[in-house]
């Protein structure tokens, strides 16, 4: 069974810097962030390999990077020049597609979310 359990939510202003963390019990072969803002489907904002190799959604690509450290079993976020329209629900989530598609209905597991909200 994997276990999932993110952290670093919070509130900034607009372009400012978040770095979520989400800890795991037996990671599988892809990691992947999503996010579901209200009113709206979760979407994918990033997804790593085993390999390192990343995937980025265009919404956020060249202002957010994932990370993993396998060592601390704990997957990374880092969201820089933070825009309203960032502001949702993230969730870590983990696949046992070695792809590591940025698609919703290819992750297995989830956890329960963290809070990001972006001001004006």
């Amino acid at each position: 069974q994997v276990e999932l359990a993110e952290s670093g939510g919070g509130s900034v202003q607009a372009g400012g810097s978040l770095k979520l963390a989400c800890t795991i019990i037996r990671s599988p072969w892809c990691m992947g962030w999503f996010r579901q803002a209200p009113g709206k489907e979760r979407e994918a904002v990033a997804s790593i390999d085993r390999d390192g190799k990343t995937r980025y959604s265009d919404s956020v690509k060249g202002r957010f990077s994932i990370s993993r450290d396998s060592e601390k079993n704990t997957l990374y976020l880092q969201m820089d020049s933070l825009q309203p329209e960032d502001s949702a629900v993230y969730y870590c989530a983990a696949s046992y597609l070695a792809s590591c598609p940025l698609i919703r209905s290819d992750y297995h597991y989830w956890g329960q979310g963290t809070q990001v909200t972006v001001s004006s």
